[in-house]
């Protein structure tokens, strides 16, 4: 793992690279730093409208970018409720500031026992040194 790559300790992560942030009821969702440098330059991002089901786990989107096409994948079960529709002309604010104005969607989540099932940011470090 480089040593640039940000893992704010207030957030949860899962192995494919996603971030949450509770705000209240809501867990806001992106993708991580080390995702978007993974990626490269993201050029598009395809989310759930609000009201779509989401599963733990399951696809829930898709982000593009000059290397490639990857699945977002949704960290928790519940619903979205909002996306970040600013992406839609700015999917390089990803790029840019991944934890902020790059977020993705909001969840109202079903099953809080899942944030437990989320990797801390000292485990999300540990497992970014293992790629």
């Amino acid at each position: 793992m480089a040593d640039e790559t940000k893992v704010p300790d207030e957030l949860k992560y899962t192995k494919e690279h996603e971030w949450v942030r509770m705000e209240g009821e809501l867990a806001v969702v992106g993708v991580t730093d080390y995702a978007q440098k993974e990626l490269g330059d993201i050029v598009f991002v395809e989310l759930p409208k609000p009201g779509t089901p989401v599963t733990q786990m399951q696809a829930l989107g898709s982000i593009e970018s000059v290397k490639a096409a990857n699945e977002l994948f949704s960290p928790l079960t519940g619903e979205a409720v909002e996306r970040n529709e600013a992406l839609e002309n700015a999917p390089e604010a990803v790029n840019k500031d991944p934890y902020g104005e790059g977020w993705m969607v909001k969840i109202k989540s079903s099953k809080s026992e899942e944030m437990d099932q989320l990797l801390d940011a000292a485990a999300y470090r540990e497992f970014l040194g293992t790629l």
